[in-house]
């Protein structure tokens, strides 16, 4: 299927490449599998590059969550500015607002799986210095922002790369099922992470959470050694005109315009829960460094649970309903936690807020692959991630000012507010595509 009508005419050469690129690369990934094609749930895990990459991951995805735990929580004990709390939030998210496009023009314009390479090696560098120096009692609020900062800087050089390198690792026709697996990791990560970092750092410190993370970049960086990708053809421009043509073309397409200011919308409000749930566990709650675990596993879990159901949920409500149904999860979940005061009421939030993250981040992240042409992929991926975390990024620093000048409650049920009112405007101002709008390859 060729560009959607309204992007067609300004980029005649991508139109005339996809074609041909889609059949080279469906025909070596045909080979590669060896096998008949099956679009089941779990069918790419047939490809052993991509299962390899998903497994090592996983382990990665567990590091990353223990340090982001570790983090948020070592901020809760040197400060009591729930400000400072949502800004570790605000850290990882903001370099993917300001570097995130040109980490697209980077995937795009140099080998993928080099440029994961680079960024891996550098993320294992800076979290072993925090765990040296946290280990060593020197940290604090301002070295903590800045390592999580630098961490956020590598996975904003990363992300473009490693969501544009599923493509060489299944075929076409299974992308959305490959997307959907990428995110169980990322939420059997978010299970499994937080109860552990809650245990690690109770019986030692946030240290050794961090130390963990850093030995959990060795096994994606040894996959990606072993990896050897079929050579892409790569047409290299300069960095500035390449982000560019990424820009006019989201700018110009209906379809992906739409989407990412929905992605926006949506990132701004849900940072909300994110940056604020270690200060309303430890303050409001009166929980400790477990309850925080926990209720982030239960988040996690709920993740897992509607990960699989995305795809055949998309296709009986479509994806205006499915950003529907998510956004009333997380307006329903966010006033319970405002009100909440016992940690057992807190706890089914969590799990159904889990199911609404991954309805709705997922969904947004196909609908954006589905849409764009291989050729500036990493850049638009990289966009729609600078707009959705940036959103994310604004949303942290904002609802923790918010809680400080008129507290969490406050904070969270503004939050809610904005999230139902934005969805009704935006439902008529910025729709979501209907199924098959602007779709370049078969969803």
């Amino acid at each position: 299927m060729g560009l959607a009508p309204d992007t067609a005419p300004e980029y005649p050469g991508i139109v005339g490449q996809i074609s041909s690129h889609k059949q080279g690369a469906s025909s070596a990934e045909s080979k590669q599998s060896g096998t008949a094609q099956n679009n089941g749930t779990f069918s790419p895990f047939r490809y052993p590059i991509f299962r390899a990459i998903w497994i090592a991951n996983l382990f990665s995805n567990i590091g990353s969550t223990l340090q982001s735990v570790g983090a948020a929580w070592l901020m809760t004990e040197l400060t009591p500015s729930h400000q400072l709390v949502a800004l570790v939030q605000a850290s990882t998210t903001v370099p993917i607002l300001l570097i995130g496009v040109f980490a697209g023009a980077i995937a795009d314009n140099y080998d993928r799986r080099q440029v994961m390479l680079v960024a891996q090696v550098g993320m294992l560098l800076v979290s072993s210095a925090l765990a040296a120096l946290t280990y060593a009692g020197l940290i604090n609020p301002g070295l903590l922002l800045s390592f999580t900062l630098c961490v956020g800087i590598g996975t904003a050089l990363n992300s473009p790369a490693w969501q544009a390198s599923v493509r060489q690792q299944v075929d076409p026709a299974e992308l959305p099922q490959a997307i959907a697996l990428n995110s169980i990791s990322f939420n059997i990560a978010r299970s499994v992470g937080p109860a552990l970092g809650g245990i690690l750092i109770s019986l030692w410190d946030a240290s050794f959470a961090f130390l963990i993370n850093a030995v959990s970049y060795v096994g994606l960086i040894a996959v990606l050694l072993w990896w050897r990708p079929p050579a892409r053809q790569i047409e290299r421009n300069p960095i500035l005109p390449a982000v560019g043509v990424g820009l006019r073309y989201c700018a110009t397409s209906h379809t992906l315009r739409r989407i990412l200011i929905r992605g926006f919308s949506v990132g701004f409000c849900l940072a909300a829960y994110q940056a604020l749930l270690p200060t309303v566990v430890s303050d409001q709650l009166k929980g400790d460094e477990f309850d925080f675990g926990l209720m982030l596993g239960l988040f996690g879990i709920g993740s897992i649970c509607a990960a699989p159901f995305v795809r055949k949920i998309i296709r009986h409500i479509g994806l205006e309903g499915i950003v529907l149904a998510g956004s009333a999860i997380f307006v329903v979940s966010m006033s319970i936690l405002a009100a909440a005061h016992d940690i057992r009421y807190a706890l089914p939030a969590a799990f159904v807020s889990g199911m609404a993250w991954v309805l709705i981040l997922t969904t947004i992240n196909t609908a954006v692959q589905m849409r764009a042409p291989d050729e500036i992929l990493g850049r638009c991926l990289s966009i729609y991630q600078a707009v959705t975390f940036g959103g994310m990024a604004i949303g942290s620093w904002l609802w923790g000012a918010m809680a400080d000048w008129r507290g969490l409650p406050f904070a969270l049920h503004t939050a809610a507010a904005v999230l139902a009112t934005s969805f009704v405007i935006l439902r008529f101002l910025a729709p979501m595509p209907k199924a098959g709008e602007g779709v370049l390859r078969s969803q």
